[in-house]
C-alpha cells in the first residue's frame, strides 16, 4: 500500500483540495478525486469527450468512501470560508451535450460535482470571470490519423481527419464539421483572427 494511502482520508482530501486551489484559484470535487488517486485524468478526458456516460463510474473507490470524501471536501471548503459557485460543463463534442457526473442521476450528487469553490476574498467581478471561463465550452478536437486506413463507424467513409466518438472514429461530414477549412500551423496571428471570427472551430492534433 502506498504511504499516501495510509493517511486518514480527511488529510488526503484536504491536501488535494489545497493543492488544486493554490494551482488554479478554485477547486472542485473532480480535482480532489484526481488528487487522492481515485480518478484517472485519462478517464476524465474520455468523459469530457463524451466517451464515458457518467464520471462516477470511473472513480476507483466504493460508494461509502466516495460519499465520505464528498462530505469531507465540503467541510474543508466551508472551513476555509470559500464561496461556492455552480458550473454547467458540456462535452467536447459538436452537440455540446451536458456532462453527467452520476450514473444514478442524483440531483444532489450532480450539484456537488458541479460546484466550484473560490476564495471569499475575490471580488464579485473576479468570481464572475472565473465562472464564465469554467462554463466556456471546450475546444473541439479533430484527429489527423497516422494510419490512413480507417473507416467512419457511421457511414464507412475515410478521410484526412476524424473525430473520436464512443463507438469509434467518425468522419467530419457525419459529425457536422465538414464545412470547416484546415488552417496549417505557423501563423499565430492568422489563427487568432480565424478563431475570433468563426462561429466554431476545432483544434487538429496528431499523435506520435
Amino acid at each position: 500500500m502506498a504511504r499516501s494511502n495510509q493517511k486518514p482520508l480527511a488529510e488526503r482530501v484536504a491536501a488535494a483540495a489545497e493543492e488544486a486551489l493554490q494551482a488554479q484559484g478554485h477547486v472542485g470535487l473532480v480535482d480532489v478525486m484526481i488528487g487522492i488517486g481515485w480518478l484517472d485524468p485519462g478517464a476524465v478526458r474520455r468523459w469530457q469527450q463524451g466517451r464515458v456516460d457518467a464520471l462516477d463510474s470511473e472513480v476507483q473507490a466504493g460508494p461509502p468512501r466516495v460519499s465520505e470524501a464528498r462530505r469531507l471536501f465540503r467541510a474543508w471548503a466551508e472551513g476555509r470560508a470559500l464561496v461556492p459557485g455552480e458550473t454547467h460543463p458540456v462535452a467536447r463534442t459538436p452537440e455540446r451535450q451536458p456532462l453527467r457526473f452520476s450514473a444514478g442521476g442524483s440531483a444532489e450528487v450532480e450539484r456537488l460535482y458541479r460546484t466550484r469553490w473560490m476564495p471569499g476574498a475575490l471580488s464579485e467581478p473576479e468570481r464572475t470571470r472565473i465562472a464564465e471561463k469554467l462554463d466556456r465550452p471546450p475546444e473541439l478536437v479533430v484527429v489527423s490519423p497516422l494510419n490512413a486506413d480507417w473507416s467512419c463507424h457511421r457511414c464507412g467513409a475515410g478521410g484526412e481527419f476524424l473525430m473520436m466518438e464512443p463507438p469509434g472514429p467518425a468522419c467530419l461530414r457525419c459529425v457536422g464539421l465538414d464545412d470547416l477549412e484546415f488552417l496549417p500551423s505557423g501563423n499565430a496571428a492568422l489563427t487568432r483572427r480565424a478563431k475570433t471570427r468563426s462561429a466554431r472551430h476545432a483544434v487538429v492534433v496528431r499523435f506520435s
